[in-house]
């Protein structure tokens, strides 16, 4: 009988298991005791985050787990003095309609700048957009059953790091829970800070690509961005989704360095966009009924790294076979056809001398892109050598809520 240990199988099952995917992992991390690093947690029942003064207020028992947020006041959830980096970052609240989580901000500011790197509605922070909570999980955000918020991206500073909420709904939010993890340590001179930036347009500019990420100068790293879509009903049932990702880079001008095939493309899949959640791309939300989707995609095994400036840019294309969108232009739509395709190729449409209509017997017939005006908002976050930007700030909260389900 064979002596299973010599056995080929497990043989090789024993150096996956023993030495390749422990190295893969990081573990050796896990066994080896670092130089100056101290762990500190940061909730309602250690504010400061200081040494040995957890839990005081209700001598040692559960004393101050949450707190009230009233209407148009603001909560410092952190303060923290001295170079370390937030590692996790959890909440959960008491109401998490769509207008709620669209109407709180949160605020990150680093090293004693009064302009905050990251200023975002908290429902689209986490990971998701449209105001939406459902449960999903990716490398970086997570919503275990669809009731709190769970953030792992790397935020490190050198000198202090100051992390705001703020209520700007007119409604007091009767209970907000966090805590905030961080590790104490030193930065070299080549650290990045971490930004976020949130836009939304309703409707989009005919022809023109909506701004994930308006132009950002600087030396830095864009990690990826989720993204929110409500179609708008003149389009029918309409596919929203050919429009292309593009990402310039170093002062590109007209034309950019990376560019996409399709949104669906771009997070990963394929004719067409159903539900589902992945570590780096996915769309927790498609709602093809409703027309409502929510989805992302995070650079983390596929860095992209800028030395100049960064602008990443989504077009606003849709699609559908040639004659629904002759049927669209005659209802009124607005919208552009920029190509047909089919069995026999691509045919472009822009440039063309004279005005081309669909009805026109020399147009082939087949699938049919156009530009289209939709309601498009996103979150991009992004890693840069400064820690603030000349980006604008957050929209106001009747902008960032308006039409909301």
């Amino acid at each position: 009988m064979r002596n299973p240990i010599l056995c080929p199988f497990n043989l090789y099952f024993f150096l996956v298991i023993f030495l390749i995917l422990p190295c893969s992992l990081g573990a050796q991390e896990w066994f080896t005791m670092p130089e100056n690093k101290e762990t500190r947690w940061v909730s309602f029942e250690n504010s400061s985050g200081t040494k040995g003064q957890g839990g005081r207020e209700n001598q040692g028992a559960k004393g101050h787990a949450f707190d009230r947020v009233p209407a148009g006041t603001s909560l410092t959830l952190a303060a923290v003095r001295g170079s370390g980096t937030i590692r996790r970052i959890w909440m959960t609240f008491s109401d998490r309609s769509p207008e709620m989580l669209r109407s709180l901000r949160i605020a990150m500011y680093w090293d004693d700048n009064e302009k905050p790197a990251v200023s975002v509605p908290v429902g689209d922070f986490f990971g998701i957009g449209l105001g939406k909570k459902v449960p999903f999980e990716s490398a970086v955000f997570s919503d275990p059953e669809g009731r709190s918020f769970n953030c792992v991206i790397p935020m490190p500073f050198k000198k202090n790091a100051r992390i705001t909420l703020t209520n700007e709904s007119d409604k007091d939010l009767i209970a907000l829970f966090y805590d905030i993890d961080l590790l104490m340590e030193p930065h070299a001179s080549s650290m990045l800070y971490f930004h976020a930036f949130w836009h939304r347009m309703n409707p989009t500019t005919l022809g023109q690509g909506f701004e994930i990420l308006p132009k950002v100068s600087g030396k830095g790293r864009f990690l990826g961005a989720n993204i929110g879509v409500r179609t708008n009903n003149a389009y029918g049932n309409s596919w929203f989704g050919e429009g292309e990702i593009k990402i310039y880079l170093d002062e590109d001008s007209d034309f950019p360095t990376l560019v996409g095939t399709g949104t669906e493309d771009y997070i990963g899949t394929a004719y067409g966009q159903g539900s589902f959640a992945h570590d780096f791309q996915g769309s927790p939300v498609a709602n093809s009924e409703k027309g409502e989707y929510a989805f992302y995609r995070y650079h983390i095994p596929d860095p992209i790294y800028f030395n100049q400036s960064i602008r990443v840019t989504l077009q606003q294309i849709g699609g559908a076979m040639k004659e629904e969108v002759a049927r669209l232009l005659d209802e009124g739509a607005i919208l552009m056809p920029v190509s047909i395709h089919n069995d026999d190729g691509f045919n472009k449409l822009m440039g063309l001398p004279g005005e081309k209509s669909l009805k026109n017997s020399e147009m082939p017939d087949g699938w049919t892109n156009f530009y289209r005006q939709d309601d498009v908002s996103a979150t991009a976050y992004f890693y840069l050598s400064v820690p603030i930007t000349d980006l604008p700030g957050l929209a106001p909260v009747e902008q960032r809520t308006k039409n909301l389900d």
